[in-house]
């Protein structure tokens, strides 16, 4: 083992899972030379002095390298050394301006300073109290976290979750890691089951623990959630279960029980799909309890005798609809007539069609005649984008669900059963993206009387969080009324991406020649495909439509990985359209990079943030970012100015490529879809038909036409586990 001792430059590449790190050291040779150090550096930041242990190697590309082992962070000496490592970024409030002030006042003295007597930092020009306050506790903490850092080194751990573990448990940071690690996938955002159990196995907890045997369990339910079922069959999850932890089928099936019995989990029978043998499903407690709601408050809606859009049940139809015609300057067809009458008489009712058949005329006419009457009607959407577009299309005021709701941190709403909405109609659109739990929340607070229109597009995939909620609403013995819109009008039968979107629909492969607004490059090779996305979106469709990359083209991919995936886009197209500048400030966290113009969105649901929230899927541009501050700042779609932490950046990925699934609810002037090969597994129809129909004015597919062949073809399999159907037919759960 060798030793070097060094100032840590530069950090070139981090992965956050495994720790792998690339990295440039000072080690004071002079001449400008750096050593390049490959290894596990969790934790150690730019500035920094370091004591590195390892061996000497010798890379075929990059020449002589040091591979790490271990590491301690030593303080340094010098007064450059201080001033480096003060600069650095590490203690929030002090940049490089500050730190050469610090240390021209206290020289090699510095950090003596700041550890043992914080409150004398006031003798520096032009810091104030409160940022000699801030700097104090912000040293304190960072001593905490790298004890903390220390000790979860030892087991794995990567530094923003270690820092995540700091914050939600402070001083008893290192005594619950080392007791309760399975605690962890529970508390801490990011920490799954698989880091819980790796820490576990480092801090000696057996493999047949039956502390390991729930935590796993509960584990693979989260994971089917995430796939989309509200509940797993129980022989399947004993399956997963046995699979994921190595241990008896007996050991899960008694654990399983002792899980039940503490009520961590339910159990019940429920129709097996498509109405075949029963099986005992096995639900997390907020899916069961949202599941049996939601078909309560909706029996609940439609039995009650109330009625606040009374007018309607008599109105001379005939009358008003040629007064509507006369408003909006067209006359509705046959079946959105009878769509907008549903939607005025009956207390619940569900709008759905294919693009072009004129649902958005449909809704706006229903909001028409609403207001006629003078009736309060509010407008929502699962996203920033569909609630403007929704807000354009009817010339009221539309939000999201969440804002609608008023969700508070936790995930309360401030409007539910007891404090209903004040609206006599509730119109929601894009319901195909309401998930079990948000359509639970919302339906809660729609009041006794009051009338609500679920308008979506039911053959879309279905919502990111689990549930089918749509597909549940129109499935047969469903008691909730609806009209499915499939006459395609003669304008939108001029458009490309509406005649394809059907044609994907129905499984006929879209027309790619002699279109204005639909085409395809064919291209065989999957990375050859990725780089000429990139081309389309960043180069030739902004040359020859003038739209702007940024604000008006989306990239959907199928899947996030491979050379077309949406992560290696999301890298090309970041060079492509915000580049590396150096009057542009930008900051690394694990192997992404951060720049001021970048296109990103919220991978997780936050309650604690913005006024009411940030949502997966939420959109936005970095305005600014703040080194000093550590602090950077985005603008969402829907127009809020949101902060976030460095160590929060894990909850930003770049979007100037999304995946398909992420793009629900959200529609776009061009759309550039890779359709390669490498997706073979994800290429579906309704993924493509998904895809297209985020669209308004271009498509341009780049890939094979086998590829694409293959997507029109399959049908996707399989239903989700969902027992909703089945209670809103009347099955048990549909109490009071």
């Amino acid at each position: 083992m060798a030793v070097v001792e060094g100032v840590l430059e530069r950090i070139t590449y981090a992965n956050e899972e495994s720790g792998y790190t690339v990295a440039r050291v000072d080690t004071g040779r002079g001449g400008g030379d750096l050593l390049t150090v490959v290894g596990s550096l969790l934790g150690a930041q730019p500035g920094e002095s370091l004591r590195l242990e390892g061996r000497w190697g010798s890379h075929p590309q990059y020449g002589r390298q040091f591979t790490v082992e271990n590491y301690t962070t030593l303080l340094p000496a010098t007064i450059q050394g201080i001033r480096r490592y003060l600069g650095s970024g590490l203690i929030k409030g002090i940049g490089p301006r500050i730190a050469d002030r610090i240390t021209e006042h206290f020289g090699t003295d510095t950090l003596d300073v700041i550890e043992q007597e914080p409150g004398r930092l006031i003798e520096v020009p032009g810091l104030g109290p409160k940022r000699t306050k801030m700097i104090g506790a912000a040293w304190e903490e960072q001593k905490a976290i790298k004890e903390v850092m220390v000790f979860l080194q030892g087991v794995g751990v990567s530094t923003s979750i270690a820092v995540r573990i700091y914050k939600k448990y402070g001083d008893s940071s290192i005594s619950v890691t080392r007791n309760q690690p399975y605690r962890l996938a529970a508390d801490v955002w990011g920490i799954g089951f698989l880091t819980a159990d790796r820490i576990a196995q480092a801090v000696g907890i057996p493999h047949d623990s039956p502390d390991r045997v729930k935590a796993g369990l509960q584990y693979a339910l989260s994971q089917s959630t995430d796939q989309g079922h509200c509940f797993l069959p129980e022989e399947r999850l004993i399956a997963d279960a046995v699979k994921l932890l190595q241990v008896d089928t007996g050991l899960v099936i008694d654990c399983l029980a002792e899980l039940a019995a503490e009520e961590g989990v339910v159990r019940e029978t429920v129709p097996g799909p498509d109405g075949g043998e029963p099986v005992t499903a096995v639900y997390l407690v907020p899916f069961h309890r949202a599941e049996i709601s939601l078909a309560a408050q909706l029996g609940r809606l439609l039995r009650t005798g109330e009625d606040r859009l009374a007018a309607f049940q008599d109105v001379p139809w005939d009358k008003a609809l040629a007064w509507l015609a006369g408003r909006t300057g067209a006359e509705l067809a046959p079946e959105q007539r009878e769509a907008v009458r549903l939607a005025l008489t009956s207390k619940v009712a569900v709008l759905t069609g294919g693009p072009g058949c004129g649902k958005s005329f449909t809704v706006r006419s229903v909001v028409e005649l609403a207001r006629a009457r003078k009736a309060k009607v509010v407008l929502a959407a699962p996203t920033g984008r569909a609630a403007k577009r929704l807000a354009e299309l009817t010339g009221a005021e539309a939000s999201t669900v969440h804002r609608l709701l008023e969700l508070k941190p936790g995930g309360d709403a401030a409007y539910d059963k007891d404090r209903p909405l004040d609206a006599d109609l509730v119109v929601v659109d894009e319901a195909s993206m309401l998930d079990l739990l948000l359509a639970n929340k919302l339906v809660k607070a729609v009041a006794p009387g009051a009338h609500l229109l679920l308008v979506g597009d039911v053959d879309q995939l279905p919502s990111v969080g689990a549930g089918e909620v749509l597909r549940d609403l129109l499935a047969p013995g469903s008691p909730v009324p609806a009209v499915r819109l499939t006459r395609i009008f003669r304008q939108a039968q001029e458009s490309g991406v509406v005649t394809n979107a059907h044609r994907i629909n129905s499984g006929t492969p879209p027309l790619t020649q002699g279109m204005t607004d639909f085409f395809l490059f064919v291209e065989e090779d999957t990375e050859e495909a990725g780089r000429l996305t990139v081309d389309v979106a960043a180069r030739r469709i902004p040359a020859k439509f003038g739209l702007d990359p940024r604000r008006d083209i989306q990239v959907l991919a199928p899947m996030h990985r491979g050379p077309a995936g949406a992560g290696t886009l999301n890298g090309l197209l970041q060079q492509a359209i915000t580049p590396a500048r150096p009057d542009l400030p930008e900051r690394r966290f694990g192997g992404r990079v951060f720049r001021v113009g970048d296109k990103v969105t919220q991978i997780r649901n936050n309650y604690e943030k913005g006024e009411n929230g940030v949502f997966n899927g939420t959109v936005g541009v970095v305005t600014a970012l703040d080194t000093v501050e550590q602090r950077l700042t985005v603008r969402t779609d829907e127009d809020e100015e949101v902060g976030y932490d460095f160590d929060e950046l894990d909850e930003l990925a770049h979007a100037y490529a999304v995946t398909i699934h992420r793009s629900q609810g959200s529609e776009y002037p061009a759309v550039v879809i890779p359709v390669t090969t490498g997706a073979w597994m994800m290429l579906q129809r309704n993924l493509l038909y998904t895809a297209v129909t985020r669209a308004k004015r271009l498509v341009v597919l780049v890939g094979s036409r086998k590829a694409l062949g293959q997507a029109v073809r399959t049908v996707s399999a399989g239903r989700r586990c969902t027992a909703l159907d089945h209670r809103l037919a009347g099955g048990s759960g549909g109490g009071p």
